[in-house]
């Protein structure tokens, strides 16, 4: 059955956990989506684990929407969302409608995510007026890596907890269909959860959020500049991978591929007349 928002909201009504992952590329997408993932993300995190950048920062329009386009070929079922960009929507709630609109237009997403609580609830609600579902972020967002000062757990004091209690009431009132909550307090993500109606979709803040995500290099082993406390490795794909790669640099250096089997045949009398 082909996710949407509307089978979000039934999901957290009925208390059926959301699994979700990103993904950057279509033959990716394709196998989550055929293992039955509910939501993908083709995640501003592309400008780490694929265009090799230290942040999100330098992600552009163009690099989402191509990536966007190639996820949204492979998924069948899953709620593609598609990043909107640093700078993207922060500019105006113009700049924002139209970009969100090309990644629905160009990129084929079902859904954007922004980053950022009261301050983008216009962008949010013009967003949502247009008729594009919009998820919200809170927490550690990365786009403000620079103001935070780092990747930092987000939420402990007092005041800043009831900062994002107030931000997830706020983006939800603008019309955002979820919200993702990154690296914050298991317990207060889940004072958050059950204040709200829209789902919740943890990173980092505990099992008590109506679902997960993580960055699929992450979980499969496939990126290793860093690692965050709450990413679990599902898989060793990372080491899989580069012992294929050993294997094959081997027998191309010692000649034993490509075999018999893996060549083509012609007659010798066909060659014989090239001659």
């Amino acid at each position: 059955m082909k996710n949407t928002v509307q089978t979000w909201r039934q999901a957290k009504q009925d208390g059926v956990k959301i699994a979700m992952l990103t993904a950057y590329d279509y033959s990716t997408a394709k196998l989550e989506d055929e293992a039955g993932i509910n939501g993908i993300l083709v995640g501003d995190s592309l400008g780490n684990v694929i265009l090799g950048y230290e942040d999100t920062l330098s992600v552009t329009m163009e690099d989402m929407i191509h990536h966007g386009a190639a996820v949204s070929r492979g998924a069948k079922n899953a709620l593609v969302m598609i990043d909107m960009p640093f700078m993207s929507y922060q500019t105006s709630v113009y700049d924002a409608v139209v970009n969100a609109g090309r990644l629905m237009k160009e990129g084929r997403g079902n859904a954007v995510k922004l980053e950022g609580g009261k301050e983008v609830c216009p962008q949010i609600k013009a967003i949502v007026d247009a008729g594009i579902p919009v998820c919200a972020h809170l927490g550690l967002t990365p786009q403000h890596v620079n103001a935070f000062g780092g990747n930092k757990v987000q939420g402990k004091s007092t005041e800043a907890a009831q900062s994002i209690i107030d931000a997830a009431l706020a983006v939800q009132e603008a019309g955002a269909f979820a919200v993702v909550l990154e690296c914050i307090p298991a317990k207060l993500a889940q004072i958050i959860t059950d204040k709200l109606e829209i789902p919740t979709i943890g990173i980092g803040a505990g099992v008590g959020c109506d679902g997960q995500i993580l960055v699929y290099q992450d979980m499969l082993g496939m990126f290793s500049d860093y690692s965050p406390k709450f990413v679990k490795r599902f898989a060793e794909v990372g080491e899989v991978m580069k012992e294929g790669f050993a294997k094959y640099i081997k027998e191309v250096q010692e000649s034993t591929y490509p075999a018999q089997e893996h060549t083509f045949k012609i007659d010798d009398d066909v060659l014989d007349k090239l001659y």
